[in-house]
């Protein structure tokens, strides 16, 4: 009798650890099919932002986020806030990804797990356009006021050229050009896609981009890619596979001419004026 309750014992045991590896794997299913948390600005045009007419968040990256969430079957959750609080929700947890225009920098290599880059460009400079705000040369720029968010490369190049940084806090470009007009700012560092197209967005605006002070930086030469946790490679080889994808069935050239009204998934051909080491 005491054999049969020991056999009987045991069968349950195994049963029990059955259990719970085929819930283990249940679990992880259900993880790998769960709604992706990505973190964005909601404030950047027109990579991130709120259609005007619908308040929907959309833009360039967003879209390009839903398409890959799409291939991978999988429903997206977006966060908006800062870039300092983007990349630190990712570093955390508290977010899968993060899309907002982040070039695939070497700097961030070491923090995070990037996609392939799916957007090329350049960098530009935002002036006033009765008087250029007083930059006529790179040499100018020194004690100019250059408007950006804190943290940004676009930033700390400018203090590195002598500039006076003004800092914001996740604002709509409207603000960033309102200020430069004012002359509270004297100028924008940033990409020229997003520039050139966050100035045709205000209209009768009296700024203008500087035409021969096109440049990169050590960090933005690779493209823009997404941002996942250090070491989440599964993730990484999932997007990559589904920007793939998106690049090969002309995708990823739709939306780009949708929000950019260009194709920024091949390198621009256009001079550089200069090529900057971020320190």
């Amino acid at each position: 009798m005491r054999r049969i309750k020991l056999r009987w014992l045991m069968l349950l045991g195994v049963f029990a650890v059955l259990g719970l590896i085929i819930t283990g794997c249940g679990q992880k299913k259900s993880a790998d099919k769960g709604p992706l948390t990505v973190a964005t600005s909601g404030t950047l045009y027109p990579t991130s932002f709120h259609d005007q007419k619908t308040n929907k968040l959309t833009g360039f990256d967003v879209e390009v986020v839903r398409a890959v969430a799409k291939k991978l079957g999988r429903k997206v959750v977006f966060k908006e806030m800062n870039v300092d609080g983007q990349e630190t929700a990712v570093k955390t947890g508290k977010a899968d990804m993060a899309a907002n225009d982040f070039a695939v920098s070497p700097q961030r290599a070491k923090q995070f797990a990037i996609s392939t880059p799916y957007k090329h460009s350049f960098n530009s400079i935002v002036v006033r356009q009765k008087d250029d705000s007083g930059i006529h040369s790179w040499a100018d720029i020194k004690d100019k006021k250059a408007a950006g968010e804190a943290g940004t490369g676009y930033q700390r190049l400018a203090k590195q050229l002598g500039a006076k940084t003004v800092n914001y806090n996740n604002v709509s470009n409207d603000i960033y050009l309102r200020d430069v007009e004012s002359g509270k700012t004297d100028l924008i560092m940033n990409d020229y896609y997003l520039q050139k197209l966050a100035l045709a967005a205000v209209p009768n605006n009296t700024l203008k981009i500087m035409p021969n002070m096109y440049f990169r930086t050590n960090e933005d030469g690779k493209g823009v890619g997404i941002l996942m946790k250090k070491g989440n490679t599964k993730l990484q080889k999932q997007v990559d596979k589904a920007l793939k994808e998106l690049k090969k069935n002309g995708t990823l050239k739709k939306l780009s001419e949708k929000y950019y009204h260009a194709d920024v998934t091949k390198q621009p051909h256009v001079h550089i004026s200069k090529t900057f080491t971020i320190k």
